[in-house]
């Protein structure tokens, strides 16, 4: 919840100049009343666009929300599902995380799916068995078509917003094991087509030692999105394609 829309539409023009010829995917997800604005700037560019959260409710009495059809018609390409604040501060469940999921889908856009433990779940080794729980829930209902489609981001609670960041190796154990589930679930070489991004208090400073990870994709960046660390972390990830 940064950023008016003058604001964004200012910060997005330098982007799409920095970033030019970045060739790799860099998706962009202001917040709604940004969208249609931001939309038409990115026309044309190398960046693409996303949501931060949408209903899984076509249309009707839900004061408040933005449905899969609005973002569908301002052609959203991307959807942030069941990030750690919609789950720890507004209360989703994963029941409701799945149907978000499958709302998306339905609408042709491709969700970016979050899960992660809180510091109390690492703390008494629940780490895996909360990961594998929200995946399985998550993706419950799902055919293969449907999870080609998907990015699972991967945000330990406990560095979200506190400056606290996973080493590298915590992280590449938690996204190897997501890897791996995934492999149970649909083989091995699909596995490998799944995005696997961390999130958690990325920085310039700790980027690299995430992404040099053989089973971390990219990062789902929170407030160094938000000025020009944003373009050092791409420049970072550009070494590395």
């Amino acid at each position: 919840m940064n950023k008016t829309n003058e604001q964004a539409k200012f910060f997005v023009n330098k982007l799409v100049q920095d970033l030019a010829g970045m060739n790799f995917k860099i998706v962009l997800c202001p917040p709604f009343v940004c969208l249609s604005d931001i939309t038409e700037i990115l026309k044309g560019s190398n960046l693409h666009i996303g949501a931060q959260n949408c209903y899984y409710e076509n249309f009707g009495a839900f004061t408040g929300e933005i449905s899969p059809v609005m973002l569908k018609e301002l052609n959203i390409e991307y959807v942030i599902i069941g990030h750690s604040e919609r789950r720890h501060i507004f209360g989703e469940t994963d029941e409701m995380i799945n149907k978000k999921i499958k709302a998306v889908l339905s609408n042709g856009m491709k969700p970016i799916i979050c899960i992660g433990e809180t510091k109390e779940e690492r703390e008494k080794g629940l780490t895996f068995c909360v990961i594998e729980s929200q995946l399985r829930q998550a993706l419950f209902g799902l055919n293969e078509d449907d999870v080609r489609k998907i990015v699972i981001a991967y945000e330990p609670v406990w560095a979200i917003g506190t400056g606290i960041v996973a080493k590298p190796h915590q992280a590449q154990q938690v996204h190897m094991f997501i890897r791996k589930l995934l492999e149970q679930l649909y083989g091995q070489e699909f596995a490998q087509q799944i995005p696997i991004l961390y999130g958690g208090s990325i920085k310039p400073d700790n980027f690299l030692g995430l992404m040099i990870q053989p089973d971390i994709d990219g990062g789902l960046v929170g407030g160094a999105s938000l000025d020009d660390q944003f373009v050092e972390l791409a420049k970072i990830a550009s070494w590395l394609v």
